[in-house]
């Protein structure tokens, strides 16, 4: 069974300065004295968090608990975000990525462009991080030949691939099971999967927003079975639309059961969504951001670590989030489209030097890591 790295330590002695930082809580002491205590949150708990308006105590107590896991280290990694296909089947209310076939902007590369593009920066490439469109005119051997591809260039790229959605979607369309799917996968270079196509739990925001993607019972099985096959995987969580504070902690609940189960989870990232017009009132403001890593911090005890992903909320919020419960920025992050193509503002990449500034700048200790949070260079 995969452990992950940086497991949870339960702490029973109050941390040092706790009288005095008492009277800081407010009315919050009482989740202090059991964050102090390393004792698991519930879900009122959980929800009176996101309701606080005391952002401070809030991120008090969730660097308190990053900082008993993780110390001050913080993580990126020289990643590569590569999108094969944007043609979907699904018609999400939420997306802007997808492209119908035919459609303007709709795209498939073709192995050959991949692994060029593998071939030409592989120096600069520690982790490929590949999701796609559910294209229902691709035969199963496209992806199985891309993984080998890939592995064969250089072996040592670890391949984080294919979220649960679209396991669900291959076996459905190849008649395979999702064993057998991910088992042909794992031989093929599959290392992980990514923690997207969660987006919500809630069963009511899940048929306004995404009724066609599959729900949340089916995502968690997908996910179960990855990491029953040795097959570690992020979790995620798409925040800012139209889902109540208490979704979100349902969300979370869901997914510590899930690392209680399996302790396959490396990483929660909570995403903040980008509207399709610039109008709109559903957007993740920067407290939104710092909270959902915060309250993340705190709920998810079982979690090794917690992703701020500078492409969602930007380079900025994601460095003082660092003070706020999270301990690994990603990466360098080249070519992301998902998010950009829903409006996002921030670079398309940041290189290995702003990252390591970010960190250091926020008073932490830059460690550039592989894919499994081993250190590969450290900048103290």
């Amino acid at each position: 069974m995969f452990e992950p790295i940086g497991p949870h330590v339960q702490k029973n002695e109050p941390e040092p300065g706790y009288v005095e930082e008492m009277h800081l809580m407010g009315d919050l002491e009482d989740i202090y004295r059991k964050v102090s205590n390393g004792e698991r949150l519930t879900r009122e708990e959980g929800v009176r968090l996101y309701n606080t308006d005391n952002i401070l105590a809030l991120g008090h107590m969730a660097n308190l608990v990053r900082e008993r896991i993780n110390g001050a280290n913080t993580y990126f990694v020289k990643n590569y975000y590569l999108n094969y296909t944007n043609i979907c089947e699904l018609d999400c209310k939420f997306c802007s990525f997808y492209r119908k076939e035919g459609q303007e902007g709709a795209f498939l590369m073709s192995l050959d462009q991949i692994f060029n593009i593998v071939k030409g920066d592989k120096e600069n490439i520690t982790e490929m991080h590949m999701v796609g469109g559910l294209h229902n005119g691709l035969p199963y051997d496209y992806y199985l030949d891309l993984l080998r591809g890939i592995k064969k260039i250089d072996p040592r790229i670890y391949i984080k691939a294919f979220t649960a959605v679209e396991i669900e979607f291959f076996a459905r369309l190849y008649g395979l099971t999702v064993e057998r799917v991910l088992l042909d996968l794992k031989e093929a270079g599959l290392d992980a999967m990514p923690g997207g196509g969660a987006e919500i739990f809630s069963q009511r925001v899940r048929e306004k927003m995404f009724a066609d993607k599959i729900g949340a019972e089916e995502w968690i099985s997908v996910i179960k079975t990855a990491h029953r096959l040795g097959i570690p995987s992020n979790a995620t969580m798409l925040y800012g639309h139209m889902e109540k504070v208490e979704e979100r902690v349902d969300h979370l609940i869901r997914l510590r059961e899930v690392q209680d189960e399996t302790k396959g989870f490396f990483a929660f990232i909570p995403l903040a969504y980008h509207p399709h017009v610039e109008d709109s009132t559903q957007w993740a403001t920067g407290i939104d951001n710092l909270k959902s890593i915060a309250v993340g911090r705190l709920m998810l005890d079982n979690f090794p670590h917690i992703k701020a992903y500078w492409i969602s909320m930007g380079p900025k919020v994601a460095q003082i989030s660092l003070s706020f419960g999270a301990d690994d920025l990603d990466g360098t992050v080249r070519d992301e489209r998902v998010f950009h193509m829903a409006g996002a503002s921030t670079e398309n990449a940041l290189t290995k030097r702003q990252l390591v500034k970010l960190i250091k700048d926020a008073g932490r200790v830059p460690i550039e890591r592989d894919a499994l949070y081993h250190a590969i260079e450290g900048f103290a």
